[in-house]
């Protein structure tokens, strides 16, 4: 028997019917280890249900660990941080714990700040299993058993074999909208032709040297995106033609630097064949940025490669249909919604889909924001799936600005409230009491805007950028 699959003839294969165990049966499963699974099972079991983090690989942190993004983007928008609570205390926590040095160069910064990333793994692992969450690395959920609009369990794939997760709430932070498109979730892709912004293939260089670089980027008058150096390298065919800036260098110390660095093109993150691609020519590419750095960079001459993604970041791919559509005229209006569950100052930053094309850039004004409605990540037809992260219901515009990881944070908090108070109150994610759930937020450190009984609480911040560019991830 075949079947036709993206215009392609495949043979099939009848596999037999399998009795599976059932391995775990939490109150809220959580599928999804990066910024907000992370938020989203800590806030669900802080809040007393008994809560599930699956993830993937045998770390959390998603893009800032495993595909190396080497600085968060900002907490603020420019005068105070919009993004509290469990973002912003994680955040800290990193600072506390990369040592003296690290602390003392950023330890008043909440916008780009740099991702020390092994330091980084130990505080999730930590702030998880310390919220009363429970961890299963290494596993994949590949099946979702359905019964009508309710997710009945999640079939789930690892070493120790194939088996089934049962929960009463299941939330999708998965980045890529896995478990709604496992459970029929209907979704858009990237653009109207379905192009994608490009990945990029982090990496993590050390015998560098911060002052020498200083000293080059002053008497040049460039700044610390390299443009004219940039240019001269690809006129003499040192580097391929594309953007012609460095979207960050994150010095983590005065000898050891991060960069997002350029770009591949045509990767669809959903697909395992696009990942492999990227994968293989990232580091290719990372290659002949090092030699370009060693030739034409002052500070970074005797620079080495010590790290390089586990795979290529991915800025985008699906976005579901959720029961409201958050849109480009939202962000511009700086709209408030009654259902708001946070606030998102990040400007619009949407990536060239190929070589030639430009950058698509939208800021707000400085300390403004808006709102985050709670029904952007409720996908149609579910009852008992949320989905968090930069694959909620929006417009492609504004998806390039939620993507980034503390509204990742913001969302996954939100979302794991939710599914706790659910929990013992029984019903699906639509029959959440909203203004209960915006004030549980609030008293857990959440912004949602100046409302009653939400002030700004005196914090202070030092939004400056480290030798980073504000037009980045």
């Amino acid at each position: 028997m075949s079947i036709s699959a993206n215009g392609k003839s495949l043979n099939t294969m009848t596999v037999p019917s399998q009795q599976l165990p059932v391995s775990y049966t939490p109150d809220v499963v959580v599928v999804g280890g990066g910024p907000t699974g992370i938020a989203a099972a800590m806030a669900a079991a802080r809040n007393g249900a008994d809560t599930l983090l699956i993830e993937q690989r045998g770390y959390l942190g998603g893009m800032g660990t495993a595909a190396l993004v080497p600085a968060f983007c900002p907490y603020t928008d420019g005068e105070k941080p919009v993004i509290r609570g469990i973002g912003l205390d994680l955040l800290e926590r990193m600072k506390q714990e990369a040592g003296a040095d690290f602390l003392n160069r950023y330890k008043d910064r909440l916008d780009w700040v740099p991702i020390d990333v092994e330091t980084l793994k130990r505080v999730y692992d930590d702030a998880v299993l310390a919220s009363g969450a429970k961890l299963l690395f290494h596993t994949f959920a590949d099946q979702v058993l359905l019964d009508g609009d309710r997710i009945q369990g999640l079939v789930i794939s690892n070493k120790t074999g194939r088996s089934v997760v049962q929960a009463k709430l299941y939330i999708d932070a998965t980045g890529d909208a896995d478990l709604a498109a496992l459970a029929g979730v209907p979704f858009q892709v990237g653009g109207e032709e379905s192009e994608l912004q490009p990945g990029t293939m982090c990496y993590v260089v050390t015998g560098a040297d911060k002052s020498r670089f200083d000293r080059f980027i002053q008497e040049t008058g460039q700044g610390g995106q390299l443009e004219k150096t940039i240019v001269e390298a690809q006129q003499n065919g040192d580097l391929p033609d594309g953007r012609k800036r460095i979207s960050g260098i994150a010095w983590i110390s005065d000898t050891v630097a991060g960069f997002n660095f350029g770009h591949i093109f045509g990767i669809d993150g959903s697909k395992a064949e696009d990942l492999t691609r990227a994968a293989v020519e990232g580091r290719r590419l990372i290659e002949t940025q090092i030699r370009f750095l060693r030739k034409y960079v002052p500070g970074f001459e005797n620079a080495h490669l010590v790290h390089s993604g586990d795979q290529i970041g991915i800025r985008e791919t699906r976005r579901i249909a959720g029961d409201y559509t958050l849109v480009v005229d939202d962000f511009l209006s700086m709209r408030t919604f009654e259902d708001d569950i946070a606030r998102n100052s990040y400007f619009i930053d949407i990536h060239l889909a190929n070589a030639t094309s430009t950058m698509t850039i939208k800021h707000l004004p400085k300390g403004q924001s808006h709102g985050v409605p709670y029904r952007c990540m409720l996908p149609q037809g579910k009852s008992n799936l949320i989905v968090a992260g930069r694959s909620v219901s929006s417009d492609r515009p504004v998806q390039g600005s939620l993507r980034v990881m503390p509204n990742c944070f913001a969302m996954g908090q939100a979302a794991g409230t939710a599914a706790a108070m659910l929990s013992v109150t029984g019903g699906g994610f639509r029959d959440i009491p909203i203004r209960e759930l915006q004030s549980k937020l609030i008293e857990q450190g959440a912004w949602l805007g100046e409302r009653p009984g939400q002030a700004d609480g005196g914090v202070t911040v030092a939004a400056g950028h480290v030798t980073y560019d504000e037009e980045n991830e």
